[in-house]
Parts: structure tokens; sequence; C-alpha cells
């Protein structure tokens, strides 16, 4: 077998390989013999069927046979001496095949880059640190008090933050229009629930009141018949109520669970779970970091074959989504996808090979801690541990979650970790993806 290699752009090759006559004969002989073994054909017992007779009617598909078995066996001893890691996308294109001639085929391809960086010595990675202040758990306390509002009926006139109970019809050139519609629609001015100018519109109204609001629709309002159009909406005032916040007492922490300590009690389990959570997305940022700065210190070609395939993905995940949702589906061009699948493909060239020279697995025992730690949140833990365990696909993601949690402990190990204070609002709102 003679075997060249040609390559085009940085990750495509084209091997070009001959393969002798008597080889491609044999394989030949040996399918139109099994063949004949098997073919039924008139006037001749089962079995019987001469070659000569066999190869008349089947040649063509024989060859193609024959052909095959042999692109794909050479193929790989090529890819094998020529020390060549196939990509995917492989296009085979052969000569004219016939007996007694050799078989000569083109086998094009991509290859996977060649990855370099596989650590972070010497790259400063920042380790986001958040103090809960007492000012964190009065935010978090408001917001609780906001969650159990009462609402009393008014006689004044309505302002921001008030709830109006109202009727509403829209109308586009004075005809109403699908959806525009309602009644007893329970509205807090300022809330962004419905357009602004018709919350806008409202304030000030008084109980029993009737205002005609002019509106016009965003150019991207989900509702494409509606979008950049301007509407009137006729708009009656039921109610007028004020908002009632409860005062935090004894009584309000029993209301959420703290039946013994007071209000001591509950600002103490408020600043736990704020501690929690502070420390799950100061992880989720670490992680972006390293993660981000794995893939900043290594630039190279994406297979194309590669990426294609994880743009398929994506947009069959938004289609089942939007399908869902009734939103339409992001950027009609294809970058929206083609941006974050080059990422996404890109980090896991990068973290397998990670895996693969520093032999990282991970640990049973770890992934079973993590499935009974999810278990916690049902009433039967033992069933839920059972039923993850149960099916492979479904542990396969915890697996892949543990596995990735070992790789960035890995490399935490070989860069400089800088500890930065952030205040805790600045943490819960710190961006961590890395498309």
């Amino acid at each position: 077998m003679q075997v060249s290699v040609e390559t085009i752009g940085n990750l495509g090759r084209r091997l070009t390989i001959e393969v002798p006559a008597e080889q491609f004969e044999q394989a030949f002989a040996s399918r139109l013999q099994r063949l004949s073994r098997q073919v039924k054909m008139p006037g001749f017992r089962p079995g019987k069927v001469p070659a000569k007779v066999v190869e008349a009617r089947y040649r063509g598909q024989l060859l193609e046979e024959a052909a095959g078995e042999l692109i794909e066996r050479t193929l790989r001893e090529a890819l094998g001496t020529q020390n060549l890691r196939l990509a995917g996308g492989t296009r085979i294109e052969h000569k004219p095949l016939a007996r007694g001639q050799g078989l000569q085929y083109t086998a094009e391809f991509e290859v996977y880059p060649e990855i370099k960086q596989l650590d972070l010595a010497g790259v400063e990675v920042e380790r986001p640190v958040a103090e809960i202040s007492d000012a964190d758990v009065d935010r978090t306390l408001e917001t609780l008090r906001r969650q159990r509002i009462t609402w009393n009926a008014v006689e004044r006139s309505a302002q921001k933050d008030d709830q109006v109970v109202i009727d509403f019809v829209g109308r586009l050139d004075g005809v109403e229009f699908d959806g525009g519609k309602a009644q007893g629609y329970p509205l807090v001015l300022g809330s962004g629930t419905l357009l602004e100018e018709m919350e806008q519109g409202l304030i000030g109204a008084k109980r029993d009141e009737t205002r005609n609001v002019a509106v016009k629709f965003p150019d991207d309002y989900r509702n494409q018949m509606l979008a950049g159009k301007a509407a009137d909406f006729e708009i009656r005032v039921n109610l007028v109520n004020e908002p009632a916040l409860p005062e935090v007492n004894d009584e309000f922490a029993k209301l959420l669970g703290v039946a013994e300590g007071g209000v001591e009690k509950l600002r103490a389990e408020v600043r736990a779970n704020l501690e929690r959570e502070a420390g799950s997305r100061a992880r989720a940022v670490l992680r972006r970091n390293v993660l981000k700065a794995l893939r900043d210190a290594n630039t190279f070609d994406t297979p194309e074959s590669l990426v294609t395939a994880e743009i398929e993905r994506m947009q069959r995940i938004a289609q089942s989504m939007s399908a869902r949702s009734g939103t339409p589906m992001p950027n009609g061009d294809g970058s929206f996808f083609r941006q974050r699948a080059t990422g996404r493909v890109a980090l896991g060239l990068i973290l397998a090979e990670v895996v693969h020279a520093r032999a990282i697995k991970a640990d049973p025992a770890r992934i079973r801690a993590r499935v009974e730690d999810m278990a916690k949140d049902y009433e039967a833990p033992e069933r839920f541990v059972e039923w993850y365990y149960s099916n492979p696909e479904r542990l396969g993601e915890v697996e892949s979650t543990v596995l990735e949690e070992r790789i960035v402990e890995e490399l935490l190990g070989t860069s400089k970790v800088r500890d930065q204070t952030v205040p805790l609002t600045d943490l819960l709102a710190m961006d961590v993806s890395i498309e």
C-alpha cells in the first residue's frame, strides 16, 4: 500500500492511497465466493450458482463492497502510520473500479489541532471573596418582606408601587385585537409587567376612573403581529391598593419557619444562607476564570466538522425551547450559534487533552456523594439515588460535572490565585459563562 499526505490549510489533510491489484482482487474474490453460496437464481439449486453467473449480475455491487471494505481497513492503517488523529468529516473518492486493477482513492478530512498549553503556570487567576455585611442581611429581609405584601384599598390617586385592578381593551386603528383585552387584571405600577406607557398612563388615576392611553409596541415585541405598531388602550380602574409590608419581628420570623429565637435567629439563618449562596457563586466565577484563562492560553483553529455538529445540536435545543415558550430563536444568520459553538468545541478539545495528559478521573465516591447530596431534597433519598444510578446517561451528567471540578482543581494547583474582596451584590452579578 502506498500512501501520500497533502496538507490543506491548518487542519485539512488529503490522503492518496493506492492498494495493490492483488489485494483488491482477493477482497473481490472473497465477496464473490460468499455471495455465490447465498444467492438464489431460477434454474439453479441454492448455493450452486456458478461464480461467473453471479459476477455477471452483481459485478458492480461486489466491486463497491470490496472497495468499501478495503478503504475502511487501509484508511485506518494509513492514519496510524502517518500519526494522524481524525477529527471527522471524512470525504472519500475512488477511481473507477475494475478486476485486475489496484484500488486508488483519496480521503479528505480534518485532524485535531495541536494543543500545547495544558496548565496555568505563571497565570494569575482571580478568586472573588465576599464578606456578608449587615446591609446584605437587611436587603434580603426587605426582599422577604416584599414577597409577603398585603394590599389595602385606598381612595387616593394611584402612585408608583401601588397596585391597580383594571379592565382594559386595546385597539389598532379602532379595531380590537387578539390578546389585548382583560378584566380584573392586577398591576403593580412601576413593575414593568405591561408596556411602560400603560403603567405611566395610570399614575394619578383614581378608583372608577377610565383613561385612554396611546402606546407603541417595541419593534422586537414578542407578538410579531403587534411589533412596531401604535395602539390605543381604554383602561378602567376598579381598585387602587397600597402596599402594606409586614414588620420584621418575632411573628415575621415564625412566618418564615423560625419557631424559636425570633429576629436574631432569623438574621443568623439569612446570613448563613447568603454565605452558602456567596460560596457557590464564588466557585462558579472561579471555575469560569480558570477555564477562560486556559482557553485564552491556547490559540488554534477548531475542526469545522466538530463546530458544525455543535451548531446543529445547539439549534435543535433552541428550536425545542422556542417551540415550548413561543419566543423566536436568536440570530437567524447563525452567528449567535457559531461563536458559542466554536468556543465550546475549543474548550472541549483542551479539556480532553488535560484529562489525558494528567490522567484525571472522576472519583466514584465523589460522584456518589454528589448524587446523595442532590437526593436530600426528596422525600425518599434512597429511591432517588437508585433512580439516578439506573440510567447511565443521567449519571453521566454528574460524572462530567465531577470530572470538570477535578480538572479545575488540578489547574488551580498550577496557577497563581489572587483573592479579590468584592461586595455581595457585585459577586452575584458576575458572569459565570465562558462563551
